[in-house]
This record gives structure tokens, C-alpha cells and sequence, in this order.
């Protein structure tokens, strides 16, 4: 993707360092992770998963070839250097066809990964855990390595002078959170840590693959951390502590961490130091923004005036309503649990609705009025109540509503960002 990473061992020297992994298809969140290292000498890895990317468009209708054009011009905008600039497919699998029978999943697989890799796609996350149509759920560990090292040689097929580096692993939590309320979940065992990549070394090698291997550089486990709609696991690091063994079995091995997102600030340097230098991120960036959303549709109602208000908290709810396929089967509860949980959960369903043609009008409109009628600073401290702690008070008048979304998102971002320079 650029000169400074065009050797896969300086792209794995990065991201085995520790790193970020943003994964957001909304272009706000890329422009907030981007803005949050600007000035520094980090990498910014932003990653899209098979649901919201693929060759079908995903829920956002975006191929890996268009999503790369966008997070590109995105870049270019802001200027962002381009060398500090990675990106990822999260979830490259079957996930998204698992209603079809595992031969035919398999096959749109391969292709989503092909284009991913053709795309420019440098980190690449193989996951076949999941069972498709006439398949009992858990898959044996050799089943899914086998179809992992199926997609990575779909994969090989594309890479040009560029190579891919591979994560691995089947103790994957569910995408966008758990779909129900948790005290606490269970870590990976060493014996299955240590079982899932010995699977995996055998059947890539069963598949001609044993020069790529050198290339999977990280393993997903579980280190006990999640998140539902109402609840958030937080980590523990002795309850951890076993797993050190399997990278201390496994040189250049490091640990992917999923669902990361709402964890307390002081558990991610704990996380890093404990080898999971991958941090995965996503619902929690598009909360914030959806938080920041609502407190502007609150300021709309508040300001005298007789203009129409673009109303975007009802608009949004009436859409996810109108089109429940991304939520009904993550909710459940009374009717007013399920208002509650469209609009406030933190596993944030509500993230598959912002490209709606009447949710993004209805933001377009929010922002369009509040540009136009200045927020008084009073309101500002009322609903932005954290940054009205943080900035200046002449400063913070100033700002746009973009920009307010903007500087939420970066909030959210900001204990990231600090752990890893710090661990760095």
C-alpha cells in the first residue's frame, strides 16, 4: 500500500508492537482515528469487517476497492500521509453467507478475500469459525483451520509484490458485542490457544502454504473482555496470565484482541503488556458519535424558532423499526426494553442505520440548522458536559456540530491512543 511497508516483516514489526484497529466503515470514525494521530509517528489501521464490506457491498453497499477509495480521499482531505496508513478485513470469512451451504459460503469467501488482498488490504483476519446452513455450531478446530487456509491461499492468489500478514483463530467473540448480559466470560485456555494454531500450521502446510506461515503473525483469543447491551466485561489480567506461555511457545507471535470497546482507560496498557498488541475497536466509536448525535437533536429542540426540526433521534428509530433485520435478533425484551435498547444499547445496532437514505438526511438537516442558529454556550455546557470541562469556553462556542461529533469520537479513541504511544 505504500514504499515504507512494502516488506510484510516491517508490517509485522508494527502491528506486533501495538496498535489500534479501528473498525468502523463510518466515514467520521475514520476521519476522528485519523485526526488522533496526526502529529504523532503512529500507524493508523482502520479495518472493515465481511458484514460491512464485501464483493455483495455489505450493509454499507461498499466493495473493498471503493471503501480503500474512500478512506483514501479521506486522507487526502485532512492530509494524512498515506505511509502511515494500513488496512485491514475483519471477519474474512463465511459470516455473511452462513445460510448457505458451507461449499457455496466458501466460494463467495474466497472471492470476498481475493478482493480484499486485490484491493490493497494488508492485515488479514481469516475467520471460519462459524457453521453454515445443515452445520452444528461449535465446527471442529480442524474444520475451521482447513477453511482458513483455504481463504489464505485464495488470498496468495491476489497478493502482488505487497504480501499479506494473516491473523488466525476460532475463540472469536461474537461481531459488534455478546447478544446477551454477561458478569464475566471465560478466557482461552493455553490447551486451546495452543491446539487452534497448531491446526492451523498443519493445514496450511496440507494446502502448500508453509512459506505464508512466517506471515500469520497474530492469534485471536479470548482474554476475558466484552460487552452487551447493557453490561461490559472487564479484564483481569491474571485471570489471563497463562497465555504468555503460548507466545513464549510461538516467537513473533502475538494476541489479537476483539470487542475492547468501553473497557476502563487503565486496562489497555494492561492488555498490550500482557501481548495483546492488536486492540480492536468499533461499536464503542460509533456510540460516542451517536451520543454526540442526540445531545445536538436535544440542543435543536431547545433553540427557539419556527424552522422544521429535523427530529433525528425519532427518525432513527422509526427506520430501525421499518427495517428490524439488524437488530430483532440482538434484542430482546417489552416493547419500551426495545426502544431503550435500538436507541441506547452498547452493542449500538443503531450503526447499521446512518447510511439509510432517512437517517442521513435527517443528520444533514440536524447539522444544517444547528450551522445556521449559533448554540448558545450555555447548551453547549449542558449537553456536552465533558467537553465543556475540557476546552476553553470561547473555544468551544466556536466549534461546528461536526466537529463537536468529531471531538467525541476522539474522546472515545483517546485511551487508545495513550497506551499505545505510551507502550511504544
Amino acid at each position: 500500500m505504500s514504499k515504507a511497508l512494502s516488506d510484510a516483516s516491517d508490517l509485522a514489526s508494527i502491528l506486533s508492537r501495538g496498535i489500534v484497529s479501528v473498525c468502523s466503515a463510518h466515514s467520521w470514525v475514520i476521519e476522528a482515528a485519523m485526526r488522533a494521530e496526526i502529529t504523532s509517528s503512529q500507524h493508523v489501521l482502520i479495518e472493515a469487517t465481511s458484514n460491512q464490506v464485501n464483493q455483495d457491498g455489505g450493509y454499507t453497499g461498499k466493495t473493498p476497492a471503493r471503501f480503500r477509495a474512500e478512506v483514501e480521499s479521506i486522507a487526502a482531505k485532512i492530509e494524512f500521509p498515506l505511509t502511515r496508513l494500513i488496512l485491514g478485513g475483519d471477519h474474512l470469512g463465511p459470516n455473511p453467507w452462513t445460510a448457505l451451504p458451507a461449499e457455496e459460503a466458501m466460494l463467495k469467501a474466497e472471492e470476498m478475500v481475493r478482493q480484499f488482498v486485490a484491493a490493497g488490504f494488508r492485515k488479514i483476519h481469516l475467520d471460519a469459525s462459524m457453521a453454515c446452513a445443515g452445520e452444528s455450531s461449535p465446527l471442529p478446530d480442524d474444520v475451521i483451520a482447513k477453511r482458513a487456509a483455504r481463504l489464505c491461499k485464495a488470498a496468495e492468489s491476489a497478493a502482488g509484490v505487497e504480501k499479506p500478514v494473516y491473523v488466525v483463530g476460532t475463540e472469536v467473540p461474537a461481531p459488534g458485542g455478546a447478544h446477551e448480559e454477561l458478569d464475566s466470560v471465560a478466557v482461552t485456555t493455553t490447551v486451546s490457544a495452543s491446539a487452534a494454531l497448531e491446526s492451523h500450521r498443519r493445514a496450511f502446510a496440507a494446502h502448500g502454504l508453509s512459506d505464508v506461515w512466517p506471515r500469520v503473525i497474530a492469534l485471536v483469543v479470548q482474554p476475558g473482555v466484552e460487552f452487551g447491551n447493557d453490561s461490559v466485561v472487564v479484564y483481569e489480567p491474571g485471570k489471563a496470565k497463562h497465555l504468555q506461555q503460548v507466545l513464549q511457545e510461538n516467537p513473533g507471535m502475538v494476541f489479537e484482541a476483539h470487542s475492547t470497546d468501553y473497557q476502563p482507560a487503565r486496562v489497555y496498557p494492561e492488555l498490550l503488556r500482557d501481548g495483546f498488541r492488536i486492540l480492536k475497536v468499533g461499536p464503542a466509536l460509533t456510540f460516542a458519535m451517536r451520543e454526540a448525535l442526540f445531545a445536538l437533536d436535544r440542543i435543536e429542540a431547545e433553540l427557539p424558532g419556527s424552522r422544521p426540526r429535523a427530529s433525528l433521534r425519532a427518525v432513527l428509530d422509526e427506520e430501525m423499526q421499518r427495517q428490524p433485520k439488524d437488530w430483532k435478533n440482538h434484542y430482546r425484551g417489552s416493547p419500551e426494553e426495545l426502544r431503550l435498547m435500538r436507541l441506547f444499547s452498547l452493542s449500538d445496532r443503531a450503526r447499521y442505520y446512518w447510511h439509510t437514505p432517512a437517517v442521513a438526511h435527517a443528520v444533514k438537516s440536524l447539522l444544517s440548522n444547528l450551522e445556521n442558529a449559533p448554540i448558545p454556550l450555555s447548551l453547549l455546557a449542558e449537553f456536552f458536559p465533558i467537553k465543556f470541562r475540557d476546552i476553553e469556553p470561547n473555544q468551544l462556542a466556536r466549534m461546528k456540530p461536526t466537529e463537536l461529533v468529531m471531538w467525541a469520537i476522539g474522546h472515545a479513541l483517546r485511551p487508545y491512543g495513550h497506551a499505545v504511544r505510551s507502550h511504544s
